[in-house]
């Protein structure tokens, strides 16, 4: 029945769907284990009418045009540029760090003198590595890149991660930079959107395709199977010789026959308050106080009027297969070793294609996932018709 089966409809997987259903005219089969669509993307209005996002704001941000035509065929979108504030000190201030971060947190002639001496080294607009400033010969800026890497990123880190300080590599945390400038958005692409009507509706339309079939609520392992000896994949007990396109977690798919693969997971916590804001902007950060990392309110995404608002906090927390969601990878050299012992193992299936961010134990951002997503689809399949 079915030329290519699509194992998840989150971003990777709706969109090779798509272009599988659409460009080649194949029939195409997807089996998703939750009850919606749409993956971590998904949405949906509460009873207040407020658009949430379940798994936590999703911002779409991008300098890939062929990106942003693909994803416009299939939604109309409102501009929206992020901006995000840091709880420090007990002042709230612009993220990423700039002059108007300076301004806010130092008393007067010291944010003069520190801005000054910045704009003396560097150019206007420019993203300066904290690593770069700490080893500056000027102690002014010494000072600046110590007090930006001890208040903001080293905690945030810490709680993110579930790792000491010392177990932290300054490499990592030590990556975002101090920007050289006054704009106080969170991104500089040049397409900063949010779908009109939500990710929910523009999934429902890039898989409204008479070649898609949608089996909702279904665990993979029940419908299909992998002979590891003979490397052969089975669907419904018959061999199945068509492309199996695979966007969950690698190890899980080889019944975790190398080990679990490390990940961080969230604890998502949504509350409602009566009152018609909650804070300043969608995201305000607090790296040094609370066990939370970030709140977020919905209602910054998509403005509605109401005396009610919604927020979620996160509280990041160790992922416990089929506990909780796998959200970020946890690059060690151990998961890197491991990883690459199940890509090694998953090459000797030939019509075997894993994708996305959980498959290629990878972070994508959103237009990077599609954009992976579109390649694999002309890499493999296109290619291969023709």
């Amino acid at each position: 029945m079915f030329d290519v089966i699509v194992i998840g409809s989150g971003l990777t997987g709706a969109v090779i769907a798509e272009r599988i259903a659409t460009v080649l005219n194949k029939k195409v089969l997807i089996i998703e284990k939750r009850e919606h669509i749409a993956g971590n993307c998904y949405d949906y209005k509460d009873e207040t009418g407020i658009l949430v996002h379940k798994y936590g704001p999703h911002i779409f941000h991008t300098d890939n045009k062929k990106v942003f035509d693909y994803l416009s065929s299939f939604t109309n979108w409102d501009i929206y540029h992020h901006n995000v504030l840091a709880f420090i000190d007990g002042k709230k201030v612009p993220i990423p760090f700039n002059l108007n971060s300076i301004d806010i947190l130092f008393p007067k002639e010291l944010a003069e003198n520190l801005t000054k001496k910045l704009l003396n080294k560097f150019s206007y607009g420019e993203k300066v590595p904290i690593l770069n400033l700490l080893v500056e010969n000027d102690s002014d800026l010494k000072f600046l890149a110590k007090y930006v890497y001890d208040n903001i990123f080293l905690n945030y880190t810490v709680k993110q991660w579930g790792l000491k300080p010392e177990e932290i590599d300054p490499e990592v945390t030590g990556r975002v930079p101090i920007f050289i400038g006054r704009d106080n958005r969170y991104f500089n692409d040049r397409y900063q959107c949010l779908p009109r009507q939500g990710y929910t509706k523009m999934f429902e339309k890039i898989l409204a395709n008479q070649n898609i079939k949608l089996l909702m609520k279904a665990n993979f392992k029940e419908i299909m199977n992998l002979d590891f000896i003979n490397k052969k994949i089975f669907f419904m007990g018959n061999q199945f010789k068509g492309k199996l396109v695979y966007t969950g977690k690698i190890d899980e798919l080889f019944d975790f026959k190398f080990g679990e693969l490390p990940y961080r997971s969230l604890n998502m916590c949504f509350e409602k308050h009566e009152v018609e804001f909650f804070q300043e902007t969608t995201s305000v950060n607090y790296p040094n106080n609370y066990d939370f990392t970030r709140i977020t309110e919905f209602k910054h995404l998509h403005p509605i009027k109401t005396q009610k608002t919604v927020i979620l906090k996160e509280f990041p927390q160790k992922h416990i297969h089929n506990i909780n969601e796998p959200y970020y990878p946890f690059f060690t050299k151990d998961a890197k070793q491991k990883y690459e012992m199940y890509l090694k193992f998953s090459k000797k299936f030939k019509n075997l294609v894993l994708a996305g961010r959980l498959a290629d134990y990878k972070y994508y951002d959103m237009d990077d996932a599609v954009e992976n997503a579109l390649k694999v689809f002309e890499r493999i399949f296109l290619k291969n018709e023709n």
